[in-house]
């Protein structure tokens, strides 16, 4: 895949609903990214240790699943939490 393509299958994934709470979160994420899905935006450098559909999806699952357990409001923004886990 190439790093446009992985930009553009992450943006579809996070847009598609998954019916939990997931979905609060997914909008916290798209927000991190300020609507900006070109290869330009250096937030998506993550996106070159991925290398499958797959692969996008675990890490966004991590991601998801650390918000469960681990987020704290008070403690931290969304956009930290985000910045921690995604590496960029």
């Amino acid at each position: 895949m190439t790093h446009l393509q992985k930009i553009q299958y992450l943006q579809k994934f996070l847009n598609q609903p998954h019916h939990s709470y997931y979905d609060d979160f997914t909008a916290d994420i798209l927000l991190y990214f300020n609507d900006d899905f070109s290869e330009v935006n250096p937030q998506f450098a993550f996106l070159h240790e991925q290398n499958s559909p797959e692969a996008i999806e675990q890490k966004i699952a991590f991601l998801l699943s650390q918000f469960v357990l681990k987020f704290d409001a008070e403690q931290e923004s969304e956009n930290d939490f985000i910045h921690y886990y995604l590496g960029s």
